[in-house]
């Protein structure tokens, strides 16, 4: 049994990422009754909503389960109030760091599980006594980095003694290994749970992703340092082209505006920005979580067994 795994107290050492808008409660108990640890995100609620959310997955499963804080919301400290109040065992966060709400929520036995994409990161929430570390790479969907997975892990393995979750690029048993023997305790996936039958979204942004290829993902904002990964289409390859004449930011938030409630709810695969990583390509089906979590699970156990040195 890995670190994560004993940490977090699930069967396999696999983390659905928080999908911001999408993860609600009947995919994050599918996940954790599959074995994995689901993940409900806190974008777009309000503090009752949450409390809501946090019940509904309470009633679906009783495996461990996280809430994940994007620090920067408005309404961030009603929102930790909740955790707490709902004695949430797990919370990932993003978007700024913990270290306020860190006393408020080991007082309170949370295991804090912060998302991260640089060495010097890593060493700050070290110091900051959470319980281990999603590090996540660029080859990720939605907002990311500057690094890629493979080399962030391990330097970040090297230089931290906490336990790590690789994230940014992994969407099969053979992600999972190849994070396993950089030294990751485990792993936490995104993209191949927007492609399951418990996930929310319109069938037209599963469909873009089923269809996409390895080509299919470009980045967005990076003039602005806000750089993400989405599936390319009309609307990002506009923006792509305003940010090559210099754009203001005004036009290229003009464009965008709204952009992501026409992905995830009007399935707008044109004008909406579907966010996604660059496993995209690897994903071919729509399959329930538990199809997903076996597979992966099983097929990491095949390539541990084929594994063979070449010299």
């Amino acid at each position: 049994m890995s670190s994560i795994t004993e940490l977090l107290n699930i069967k396999y050492p696999i983390i659905q990422g928080g999908l911001q808008y999408i993860s609600r409660s009947p995919l994050v108990s599918a996940v954790s009754n599959a074995g994995g640890l689901g993940v409900l995100t806190t974008g777009g609620m309000d503090k009752e909503e949450l409390r809501e959310q946090i019940q509904e997955v309470k009633k679906q499963t009783d495996k461990p389960f996280a809430v994940n804080l994007t620090l920067i919301q408005k309404n961030i400290e009603e929102l930790v109030d909740v955790v707490v109040e709902e004695n949430v065992p797990i919370v990932t966060t993003g978007a700024g760091s913990p270290k306020k709400f860190i006393p408020k929520l080991k007082e309170n036995n949370t295991i804090i599980l912060p998302v991260i994409a640089a060495v010097k990161h890593a060493k700050k929430m070290e110091a900051l006594n959470v319980d281990g570390l999603i590090v996540e790479g660029q080859e990720a969907g939605g907002h990311i980095g500057q690094l890629s997975t493979l080399p962030l892990v391990r330097q970040i393995v090297k230089a931290t003694h906490l336990p790590v979750v690789a994230a940014g690029g992994i969407g099969d048993g053979h992600g999972l290994v190849a994070t396993l023997a950089l030294g990751a305790s485990g792993v936490q996936m995104g993209t191949v749970f927007l492609a399951t039958h418990e996930c929310p979204i319109p069938d037209s942004f599963k469909q873009a992703i089923i269809e996409a290829d390895d080509l299919s993902t470009i980045v967005t904002g990076r003039t602005l340092g806000h750089p993400v990964r989405a599936i390319r289409n009309e609307m990002l390859q506009e923006y792509l082209e305003l940010e090559q004449t210099n754009a203001s930011q005004e036009e290229l938030d003009n464009l965008v505006n709204g952009s992501l409630y026409k992905a995830i709810k009007e399935g707008d695969r044109q004008r909406g920005t579907m966010q996604a990583g660059e496993i995209s390509g690897l994903i071919t089906e729509i399959k329930s979580v538990a199809e997903v979590i076996t597979s992966i699970t099983s097929e990491a156990k095949d390539v541990l067994k084929q594994l063979e040195l070449p010299y």
